[in-house]
């Protein structure tokens, strides 16, 4: 498969068309090679206009739903990022290609084992999602991997000043779109702003707890 092809063709057909004008996103997506961050038997897959599964309750985010949330976090160089739930790397890989000085965090297991090969100038580490990385806040962007029911209050306390949490809030509704978030850190106050429509599968640990029923 000539996967240079297959990129430029995700970037002409699914990102420039979806109101993605950042031209350091568009070329560190155009540098990037996107197959690498699937598992062997799903190489082909890598530029489809879906979510491709990684295992471990992660997925490789569609490529239109990924490019316009890393637009509304606006990376500009040497922004201190942290991304959540980071799965195969692809996403942590594309910031520090814009710039950004990364950390990407997963959970431990073979996710995180995966992330420790990435190299790129990314910071791996290892722990609970659900607490992000407080050694290296606070963060200009944080950027949820995945879709969420919850964004705990211990990841939008990491935000610095202006920082931007972004992410898909899903529905809770199967068939149902979720929704592209933008939460915003202003004076102590977080606010979130609605983006577009979006689906992408739900990560296990921003599931919201089952409510006691007598």
């Amino acid at each position: 498969m000539d996967f240079a092809t297959a990129r430029q063709k995700m970037i002409d057909g699914q990102i420039r068309p979806n109101q993605v004008t950042d031209q350091r996103l568009l070329a560190a997506l155009a540098e990037l090679p996107r197959e690498d961050f699937v598992p062997e038997g799903l190489r082909a897959l890598a530029y489809v206009d879906e979510d491709i599964p990684l295992g471990n309750g992660r997925a490789l985010m569609e490529p239109m739903v990924f490019a316009r949330l890393v637009q509304a976090a606006d990376v500009a160089e040497g922004t201190r990022a942290l991304v959540v739930a980071a799965g195969s790397g692809y996403g942590a890989a594309v910031l520090a290609r814009m710039g950004a000085r990364v950390v990407a965090l997963e959970a431990p297991g073979p996710m995180a084992e995966r992330l420790a090969t990435l190299g790129g100038g990314v910071t791996v580490a290892v722990g609970p999602l659900a607490d992000g990385w407080a050694a290296a806040a606070p963060y200009d962007v944080i950027l949820i991997d995945g879709a969420v029911e919850v964004i705990p209050p211990a990841l939008t306390a990491q935000l610095a000043e202006g920082g931007r949490l972004v992410t898909v809030r899903a529905s809770g509704r199967r068939g149902v779109l979720g929704r592209a978030v933008r939460l915003l850190a202003v004076a102590g106050t977080v606010t979130e702003l609605p983006l577009f429509d979006a689906g992408t599968p739900t990560l296990p640990e921003f599931r919201r707890a089952p409510a006691f029923v007598f």
